[in-house]
């Protein structure tokens, strides 16, 4: 995800880069006493000139009165007017990526609806997914094939919004896309109703969730759509969809075959599928994927690989994770990324563990800890851009700092709190999350506090120091160097493995042979022989 600056030139058209758009950071005073009710965006998408055009229309409620409004939007895309309260406004849209609109007079405090006219060409992606913008591609019959990806630059990459994962739109969104006729649009959601119109047609999605403004995207293809109905956990059904391209209608059934393995283990740890009201969707995309909710973006091109002797897409899989982990619990900051980054990684484990066994998932585990690069601080203050915040180790780290738990923990209370995490109103939902309140839940689930091991692990690069004395032939002073709490250890003695506890007054163990600390690899760990 990581932005870049790019130009794509084509004999065509010229579309602009989105320089290095970020989103998140520090919330503009502006901006904070704005809260998002809604969106709706209304787009007409032309494939031939690359372009949209179209309105955004915003509902928002103000806590005190303002005499302008601010929101985000990228500055290579024209605005063709604004209004607020229906009321013709003035404003400025500048280089720095933002609108600002002065209504005629002091909006008080309450209901503000405002509408944003505008035009152009969009962004093109470099790197899609991780290079945000659109994707004008083809697929191999020649028909037009469009993507839309913007986490790191967020939903002002296309629409004009509120661009900071605090304040979702309480009321959902309205998408209503139009085409040329022949083409169908995907988008998150239920599909309300297609309008034909001579050479055009109009889709209609509304979702009636919040939801994140960097899933607020669209794909458009030459698609059919597979469909079964999927029966939840809890005893719910649900559409299940995937828009294939025409082509590989073929290979359909069975995607939805590991749609439905994937959704099982989902539940099993972290209860019912999130959008029980809406529907289970993925589209074939021309990029390899992304979390966008009720309609994950699926490019992995059928390449399953067997867990336990039984397909799997990895891809499918962890994309459709992410409905739990950052489209039901979301991060509040992007500093708290590894929330949604590492959990949903620690998800892909527990399938291994599923499919392929307890030890499968183990040896996982330990090549997920040798992957770990440690470079930086997996949380990194407060108020952090996506940017800044996009490290590999949000993934590989922050999942297996979810394993020490759990081996700390004890499963009888660390797998009821991940589901709790997944499934309590007061973390999900409207109610985004940082690392204090996960700190918090698994800390009051344990009994003691865990403060101390999410330091460690998440706001620091240090690994757990054990210090190994050998005092005489057969005995061994083990003690913990830099961590304030006791944490049970395995140490492995000519005995077997023994599980101990150990602090920083340490123990003494007895073993005709050399010990050794954590043989199975539950901490990232620094053992220190003196």
């Amino acid at each position: 995800m990581r932005t870049i600056i790019f130009l794509f030139v084509s004999t065509l058209v010229l579309n602009a880069p989105a320089q290095d758009l970020k989103s998140g950071g520090p919330l503009k005073p502006e901006q904070a006493i704005m809260d998002i009710r809604h969106y709706t965006i209304a787009l007409n998408v032309d494939p031939v000139q690359q372009s949209i055009d179209g309105y955004t229309e915003i509902s928002l409620n103000l806590s005190k009165p303002a005499g302008t409004l601010l929101f985000d939007f990228w500055h290579g895309l024209k605005i063709q007017g604004v209004t607020v309260n229906n009321k013709a406004a003035s404003y400025t849209h500048t280089d720095d990526d933002l609108v600002r609109i002065a209504p005629a007079q002091e909006l008080p405090a309450g209901k503000v609806l405002v509408k944003i006219s505008y035009g152009g060409k969009p962004a093109i992606s470099s790197r899609p997914p991780w290079v945000g913008g659109f994707q004008w591609d083809k697929d191999s019959k020649g028909n037009p094939w469009i993507a839309i990806t913007c986490q790191g630059e967020g939903g002002k990459i296309y629409f004009p919004c509120k661009d900071h994962p605090s304040d979702e739109p309480n009321e959902g969104a309205d998408m209503i896309i139009t085409v040329p006729k022949g083409l169908i649009v995907a988008a998150p959601g239920m599909l309300q109703k297609v309008t034909d119109k001579k050479d055009r047609s109009t889709y209609h999605y509304k979702t009636n969730y919040t939801i994140s403004n960097y899933c607020l995207v669209f794909n458009v293809g030459k698609y059919k759509v597979a469909k079964r109905t999927y029966t939840t956990c809890d005893g719910h059904t649900v559409p299940m969809e995937y828009y294939v391209l025409e082509e590989n209608f073929d290979k359909a059934e069975k995607l939805l075959d590991l749609f439905v393995q994937s959704c099982r283990i989902h539940e099993k740890y972290f209860g019912e599928y999130p959008w029980v009201k809406e529907r289970i969707a993925a589209s074939e995309t021309p990029h390899l994927g992304m979390e966008h909710q009720t309609n994950i973006a699926y490019g992995n091109k059928y390449r399953y690989q067997k867990e336990g002797g039984k397909d799997f897409d990895w891809l499918l899989h962890h994309e459709f994770g992410h409905e739990w982990w950052a489209n039901k619990v979301t991060n509040r900051d992007w500093a708290h990324m590894w929330i949604q980054e590492g959990i949903c990684s620690y998800g892909d484990a527990l399938a291994t563990r599923e499919l392929a066994g307890e030890e499968a998932y183990q040896a996982r585990m330990r090549q997920t800890a040798r992957n770990t690069q440690n470079k930086y601080p997996i949380v990194r203050g407060e108020e952090v851009d996506s940017d800044s915040a996009y490290i590999p180790d949000i993934y590989g780290k922050g999942a297996y700092f979810m394993h020490t738990l759990r081996y700390v923990m004890g499963d009888a209370i660390f797998f009821p709190t991940l589901k709790k995490l997944a499934t309590d109103p007061k973390y999900t939902y409207d109610n985004t999350v940082i690392t204090a309140d996960v700190e918090e839940l698994f800390s009051g689930a344990y009994g003691k506090s865990l403060k101390p091991l999410f330091n460690l692990f998440l706001y620091t690069t240090d690994k757990l120091e054990v210090v190994v004395k050998q005092t005489n032939d057969e005995k061994y002073s083990v003690k913990l160097l830099n961590i304030d709490m006791p944490l049970p250890i395995e140490i492995a003695t000519d005995a077997g493995i023994q599980k101990l506890v150990l602090d920083k007054k340490g123990i003494t163990v007895t073993s005709k042979t050399f010990i050794q600390v954590d043989p199975k690899g539950f901490y990232l760990k620094k053992v220190i022989l003196e």
